[in-house]
């Protein structure tokens, strides 16, 4: 189990750093000078070098991407072309926000997807399974942003139950803080938990064909004590690995979410950087979004060891 743990990290790791030569590459192919874009089209040459010169950009590129990425791995993002402020306390502050969104997302779809995909599964030839499936159909079909209207038009502008828009920290007036963050997270989650049930409905309709299920039932187990005792955890593995991908369009799919609600976390971050053509700023969000991709990758693969014997058996 060991090796494989030390696997996983090399092969973070590498990744990793492949990602920071891609993103590197690609925000420097972008056309457009970043002093010239951070002091206007009047400024004077004697300027422009003063300022590459303060920027870092006319030193070679390879002396630039280096410098970059060392300064990622000590916590040093860099100060913004366009604000001359220091990036590395903006994303500290933003990326907590953006997690606290996506983790109460993820859960309140997860305790959407369980008991409804397992119930569709027990009662897929009944027209309450029928009803059910053809509800998570409608559920993955609907975008993110068009749910975050709808919640915001229905319960903000409508019945006025909750705000439209803004953000609260949780330590500063939490009640205030759940009425902000109910609707993006049951936007975020309504999509997701469609998403999952599904893949729930199908992981627990395979196990219960499985012989060993079967044998349970046949030693006196009811259907619903048979699944819970020894199905559930099998069937857990491949909800496990969709999760993990669910979770990290998650993260991308809060982008959007935040630019509705006004919630000041990375995706309006990033949003605002690309407005303003802050490059340095851009490919700074964007390796931190990778960065939590690929944890949300890693500790999946260490949960598959966890849950499935068979693995650690191999390791």
């Amino acid at each position: 189990m060991g090796i494989r743990l030390l696997i996983n990290a090399a092969r973070f790791a590498v990744t990793f750093l492949v990602a920071t030569v891609a993103v590197f590459i690609f925000m420097r192919a972008v056309p457009g000078d970043p002093a010239q874009i951070a002091l206007g089209v009047n400024a004077t040459p004697e300027l422009l070098e003063q300022t590459r010169a303060e920027f870092g950009t006319d030193r070679p590129l390879p002396v630039q991407y280096f410098d970059w990425t060392l300064g990622l791995f000590r916590g040093d993002f860099g100060t913004s072309y366009v604000t001359r402020q220091d990036i590395t306390p903006l994303i500290l502050d933003r990326v907590q926000v953006s997690l606290i969104l996506v983790g109460l997302a993820m859960a309140v779809a997860l305790l959407i997807a369980v008991p409804l995909g397992t119930l569709m599964a027990v009662n897929h030839r009944r027209i309450s399974g029928i009803l059910l499936s053809g509800l998570s159909q409608v559920g993955v079909a609907v975008p993110g942003f068009l749910a975050a209207i709808l919640l915001v038009v229905v319960f903000a502008v409508g019945l006025g139950w909750f705000p439209a828009n803004g953000w609260t920290p949780p330590g500063e007036d939490f009640a205030d803080f759940l009425r902000r963050v109910f609707l993006p997270v049951l936007a975020l989650a309504s999509v997701q938990g469609a998403i999952l049930t599904r893949y729930v409905r199908s992981a627990v309709l395979e196990i219960m064909s499985e012989d060993y299920l079967r044998t349970a039932r046949a030693k006196g187990l009811g259907r619903t004590e048979a699944l819970v005792k020894h199905g559930l955890r099998n069937a857990a593995i491949p909800v496990l690995t969709v999760t993990g991908v669910q979770l990290a369009a998650l993260i991308i799919g809060a982008v959007v979410i935040e630019r509705v609600f006004v919630i000041p976390g990375l995706g309006s971050l990033l949003l605002d950087a690309v407005g303003n053509r802050d490059l340095l700023t851009v490919q700074s969000v964007v390796m931190v979004l990778v960065a939590i991709t690929l944890t949300i990758n890693l500790l999946v693969d260490v949960l598959y060891t966890v849950l499935d014997p068979r693995i650690r058996k191999k390791a």
